[in-house]
């Protein structure tokens, strides 16, 4: 939980102070994601005498709370909220879960009196009593439910009932449970006085007579106890680990009226300690009875030898029993016919059956077992291990990985933490690449000795054809639609979805996905399917590729996402890996997988060599220009979209002049071309080289027609490229609230799935970072503030120092242009504490913003010191703007007049800039300010010359 007012104030990664800071959050929470209006909170937070200020109070109070929870509270122009969502609020939490009948998870939710530091203050009187109301009646559900399957903790229940019933004197549901309690533990006379004692005491303080539930257990009281239950279940020798949700539905499908569950799920999946546990906890009168059929000749037999009857359906007949069939798969015809007739004969009895596919009969209700969640994996790998090794403790990032490479197979997972009794956890590790070897116990059945023997046990209940499609199925990497299947592996829907319902494969949307650990049972040398593999996976990637530069792109990226791991392995078998290579180019670069593109174009060129098969001239030039060669001329006269962007690729093409002559070649080349998508994609590689190579003067009239261009075919990653020059090049001008702009270009930023801001160049907290530094140099202090909190948290989740110190040094420029210097101060400090090997020109830039909050000449003198030899024209101008803020006149105005040079610009919007450069020109003269300027701009190295005024000064 984010946040926490059941019981003291809690705000996750912070430490609240101040009795009215803590109000004010506990008041907030109370509506989370709600504005709560400024007049209600001054009357709520000061009832009694409102301060002389109320509003400036109140905001000086939320300040206080944004300081010590950061990124918890927002804005609003009516008023204030919680910024988080409800879910993450332990009262709403605890309500919901009250509402769905979840008592116990509520209940662990409850540490202390609901609103306690907001106690005193009036508004949180009703929240309070409401929550302890709820709290009582979720207690009550949670002991009803206890009593259920308390067993030998019988008398602990007791003894917290009587309690209950002492703290609560009139409150009717706690003495009938407590009556049942007592009548369930032999103390039936306690019971009856209980009853006597409640009636007296509602009839005095109330005049009224008992209710309908305490009537009912005053009569179970009275009644003789019930016999012991009936059933061969037997007791558990280990914990049950996680799968709380799988009992809860189980057990509440049995007890709603379900005569027939069906546990149906992969060998080794854990169906049949599921369904002893879920028997465990069911009420059944006549008794729970486990018939094993593993080794069972029949199911009729079985059934007749638990029950030493002739006649199971006469024996159960009126009983209330509960059958547990276990394993039914080799048997599962035979199974389906007695569980049929015995519960058409019998209308009291349910079933509960495992069964590595359904019985299909009707009724039944069919509860799917999958592998483990990674969470509940963990645990039972956690304690598995220690039980069987005690003292040892595995790294849970390690064990995670054990079983994320054991499918989440319980089984496996089992088998590999009893390995560790005789082997430390490295050498387990390595042991995992033959997983179907892992061994049971000496007492295991022999099927469950090893996976291995587990997963014979379904193969040898299969047909040919059943066994030929799972092995076809194998080269299949990350599953595979069916009309992959049918294309590649031939055999029916019919055979597929036998294969589905006999748990060894999994329908995942319109996917059929397989178990790692199944798949290396099944595997075999299938040349030719590998072939068919190959073939089918190139025709998709050149049937996607031109999609991807239309208004279908989005569609497109999620078939060749879905389709990665299929991709990467009919490149590594195709025979012609150049034809597959080339149409994967393109997306590979609107991902941003730079280095997978490098990794692939390697492993092609080894394949095919230096010499091109005819007809592959693009892509092999292609893949060699990814190993560090120049552009070859099939590369430089080709149209095609990795071509046209292969600055995204990081190709040698010689110096920045060499690379803006080429691109601007290029876009000249292609002006007229008949593809509007190719014209763009030109002016964009044109624009953004020659902004970032070049002289930068007109890469904006290069890019704004290539905005529009893109707008026209629909290409989202198109608009969001170019937007995002464009915004580089107004922030470069110093017209910020153009930048942020476009940084949020409607339809664009942030969109859903867009290949973009989140998944491309930025990222969601680089994105968030330059997005909150443009709004507070545009003068939006509060959505930068909001921007940078949000950014802070993802850098926080990241655990990488470098982000956090570029979002420290982001708020500390908002604290300074605030009017808050100490806080700036404080900020920046904390940033270089963490020591980060960051680039130069963050930590130049870090240090012009120190000097501005703290004495300049130590942290001006590292920036340009830092700028020496860079090639990164805009901060370079950044830094000697800044340096110039503390530099007289006349050097001041050669140093803008060589950041001017650096950025290409007659002007700069920028309000800093402008301010400083009107100081010079009042000092010097306007004759003399430009004289200076242009010194500037012809001086070859700045920074040298800046530290000499800096030491002179």
């Amino acid at each position: 939980m984010r946040v926490g007012i059941l019981g003291p104030l809690q705000v996750a990664g912070a430490r609240v102070g101040g009795a009215r800071v803590r109000a004010l959050l506990v008041r907030l929470a109370l509506d989370p994601g709600r504005v709560v209006p400024a007049d209600r909170l001054i009357d709520d937070l000061w009832p009694d005498e409102p301060p002389a200020h109320p509003a400036a109070a109140l905001q000086s109070l939320v300040s206080r709370a944004r300081r010590e929870a950061p990124g918890v509270i927002g804005s609003h122009p009516a008023g204030y909220l919680l910024d988080v969502p409800p879910g993450e609020v332990d009262a709403w939490a605890f309500e919901q879960l009250v509402r769905d009948g979840e008592a116990h998870r509520a209940l662990a939710l409850w540490r202390g009196p609901a609103l306690a530091d907001a106690a005193d203050l009036p508004f949180a009187a009703g929240p309070a009593v409401r929550l302890e109301e709820l709290r009582l009646t979720a207690l009550a559900a949670r002991i009803a439910h206890d009593l259920s399957t308390a067993g030998p903790a019988m008398e602990g229940l007791v003894a917290e009932l009587e309690g209950l019933a002492a703290a609560c004197p009139l409150r009717e549901p706690f003495h009938a449970l407590l009556m049942r309690a007592l009548s369930a533990v032999g103390r039936r006379g306690e019971a009856l006085a209980v009853f006597e004692r409640i009636r007296a005491a509602l009839d005095d303080e109330l005049g009224a007579d008992p209710g309908p539930e305490l009537r009912e257990a005053h009569l179970e009281a009275l009644r003789e106890p019930p016999a012991a239950p009936r059933g061969n279940l037997p007791a558990q020798v280990t914990s049950f680990v996680g799968r709380d949700g799988d009992v809860a539905r189980l057990r509440a499908l049995l007890g709603g009226g379900a005569r027939l569950v069906t546990l149906t799920g992969a060998g080794g999946a854990g169906k049949t300690r599921l369904a002893l546990e879920v028997a465990g906890g069911v009420v059944a009168p006549g008794g729970v009875w486990l018939v094993e059929l593993a080794s069972a000749d029949g199911v009729r037999a079985a059934v007749e030898s638990v029950l030493r009857t002739s006649d199971p359906a006469a024996a159960l007949r009126g009983a209330g029993a509960l059958i547990v069939l276990d394993n039914c798969e080799h048997v599962v015809e035979e199974a389906a016919r007695v569980a049929g007739r015995l519960l058409a004969e019998v209308a009291d009895l349910r079933i509960l059956a495992t069964s590595r596919e359904p019985l299909d009969i009707p009724g039944e209700s069919v509860h799917p077992v999958p592998p483990l969640p990674e969470a509940q994996a963990v645990a039972l790998f956690a304690a598995r291990a220690a039980a069987a090794r005690p003292g040892l403790r595995v790294e849970p990032e390690r064990a995670a990985w054990i079983c994320r490479e054991l499918d989440g197979i319980p089984l496996a997972i089992e088998l590999a933490a009893a390995r560790l009794r005789t082997m430390p956890v490295p050498l387990l590790v390595e042991q995992l690449g033959d997983r179907l070897a892992l061994r049971g116990g000496r007492t295991a059945e022999p099927r469950h000795r090893t996976l291995r023997a587990v997963i014979d046990w379904s193969w040898n209940l299969l047909s040919d054809a059943e066994r030929e499609l799972l092995r076809g199925l194998t080269v299949f990497s990350g599953g595979a639609t069916y009309e992959a299947i049918a294309r590649v592996c031939g055999g029916g829907l019919d055979l597929l979805s036998s294969l589905v319902d006999k748990s060894l494969v999994a329908v995942s949307g319109d996917r059929y996905t397989m178990l790692e650990t199944i798949r290396q049972y099944a595997a075999a040398d299938l040349p030719e399917l590998r072939r068919a593999h190959a073939l089918h996976y190139t025709e998709l990637a050149e049937r996607a590729e031109p999609h991807l530069r239309t208004g279908a792109q989005f569609a497109w990226l999620a078939v060749l996402d879905a389709e990665h791991g299929n991709l990467e392995a009919a490149l590594r078998h195709a025979e012609d890996p150049l034809r597959l290579i080339l149409p994967l180019l393109w997306p590979w670069i609107m991902r941003a997988r730079l280095r997978e593109i490098r990794e692939q174009a390697a492993a092609v060129l080894a394949r095919v060599g230096d010499v091109p098969p005819p007809g592959r001239e693009l892509a092999h030039g292609l893949c060699r220009m990814l190993a560090g060669e120049r552009a070859s001329e099939a590369v430089r006269g080709s149209d095609h979209p990795a071509a046209l962007n292969f600055w995204a690729m990081g190709a040698v093409l010689g110096t920045p002049d060499d690379v803006v002559a080429l691109t601007e070649r290029g876009a000249e080349r292609l002006r007229d071309h008949p593809d509007p998508w190719v014209r763009s994609a030109a002016l964009l590689v044109a624009g953004l080289v020659r902004f970032e190579y070049g002289a930068v003067a007109g890469a904006e009239d290069l890019l704004e027609p290539a905005l529009e261009g893109f707008r026209g075919t629909g290409d989202r990653w198109g608009q969001w490229a170019a937007s995002y020059w464009l915004s580089l090049a107004a922030e470069n001008r110093g017209d910020f609230a153009a930048a942020v702009a476009l940084t949020e270009t409607p339809g664009v930023a942030g969109s859903p799935g867009l290949p973009g801001l989140e998944e491309v160049a930025l990222g969601p907290m680089s994105y968030l970072l330059r997005l909150g530094q443009l709004k507070c140099r545009a003068g939006d202090l509060a959505g930068a503030a909001g921007a940078l909190a949000r950014a802070q948290e993802a850098a926080e989740r990241s655990r990488d120092p470098e982000p956090l110190a570029r979002v420290l040094h982001a708020r500390a420029e908002l604290a300074r242009r605030g009017g808050d210097p100490a806080e700036a101060r404080r900020l920046l400090e904390a940033a270089l504490a963490l020591d980060v090997e960051a680039s130069p020109q963050f930590r130049a830039l870090l240090q012009v913003e120190l000097a501005r909050v703290a004495e300049p000449g130590r942290p001006l003198r590292a920036a340009l010191e830092l700028m020496a030899g860079c090639s990164d024209r805009t901060v370079r101008a950044t830094v000697l703007e800044g340096v110039a803020g503390h530099l007289e006149p006349a050097p001041a105005a050669e140093l803008l007049g060589a950041a001017r040079a650096l950025r290409g610009i007659a002007e700069s919007a920028d309000p800093y800039v402008t301010a400083l450069a009107a100081r010079c020109r009042e000092a010097l003269g306007a004759a003399g300010f430009e004289a200076a300027m242009e010194r500037g701009a012809a001086r070859p190295d700045p920074e040298r010359h800046a530290l000499g005024s800096l030491a002179y000064r």
